[in-house]
C-alpha cells in the first residue's frame, strides 16, 4: 500500500472514558461523593441490558461513564498494570483544591502518595474502591490568552532541551509564557526586551 492511500484520523479531544464499575450506588458514591463529578445521565448499557450506564461530568463537560451491575461488588485489589493496560486516570484540580486533597483523603482513611512535585504540575495518587489508580493533578501555570496548556508545554520543552536541563520546571514555564506572549500579542514598542527602570 502506498503512503498516498494512508491518511490520519484526526482526533479533537477525549470524548469520554468508560470504566467497568461495580454496583450503581458505589459508583455514584465515588465519582460524585468523593470526586465531586455531577451525575448527569443514566440509562441501560445498550450493548448489555443487564448493566446500567452512568455518566458523570469531570468538570470540563466531557464524560466519564461507568458500566454498573448489581451483581458486582467493589474489589479494592489493584488493577493490573500490564503492557497495554491503563496505568492511571488523571483529573485536573485547581491549586486551591490540590492542597486540600491529602487531608480530605486522610479523613476517609484512603492511602495516597502525598503531593508529588512534577515540575510543571503537582500530583497526588490514590486508588479508587475498585483498585484503579487515580491521579489528581494541578498545573502550576495558566497559559496566556489565546494559548492552551499544550502550547506552553511544547514551548517549555524546547527551552528545556536547548538548555540541556533534565525536566521542565517553573523557569522553563515562565520563559515559555513570555515567548508565547511576545509572539502572539502585538505591541507598539520596537524593542520588547527586558529593561531595568529602577
Amino acid at each position: 500500500m502506498s503512503t498516498a492511500q494512508i491518511r490520519k484520523i484526526q482526533t479533537q479531544g477525549v470524548h469520554h472514558i468508560t470504566l467497568n464499575g461495580a454496583d450503581r450506588q458505589s459508583s455514584i458514591d465515588f465519582w460524585e461523593g468523593v470526586l465531586g463529578m455531577p451525575f448527569v445521565f443514566d440509562q441501560p448499557n445498550l450493548d448489555n441490558p443487564g448493566e446500567g450506564h452512568l455518566y458523570f461530568d469531570p468538570g470540563d463537560g466531557r464524560l466519564i461513564t461507568i458500566f454498573t451491575n448489581e451483581a458486582r461488588k467493589p474489589d479494592a485489589t489493584p488493577v493490573p498494570e500490564a503492557v497495554g493496560s491503563l496505568h492511571h486516570l488523571a483529573f485536573a484540580v485547581s491549586q486551591a483544591s490540590f492542597w486540600q486533597i491529602a487531608a480530605r483523603l486522610d479523613a476517609r482513611g484512603v492511602k495516597h502518595s502525598g503531593p508529588k512535585d512534577r515540575g510543571f504540575m503537582d500530583s497526588i495518587y490514590f486508588r479508587d474502591p475498585l483498585g484503579l489508580r487515580i491521579e489528581l493533578a494541578s498545573y502550576r501555570f495558566e497559559p496566556p490568552e489565546g494559548c492552551r496548556h499544550a502550547d506552553v508545554m511544547i514551548e517549555a520543552h524546547k527551552i528545556r532541551v536547548a538548555r540541556g536541563d533534565h525536566h521542565i520546571d517553573r523557569e522553563h514555564l515562565a520563559d515559555a509564557i513570555e515567548a508565547l506572549v511576545e509572539r502572539g500579542q502585538r505591541s507598539l514598542s520596537g524593542d520588547r526586551t527586558a529593561k531595568n527602570p529602577y
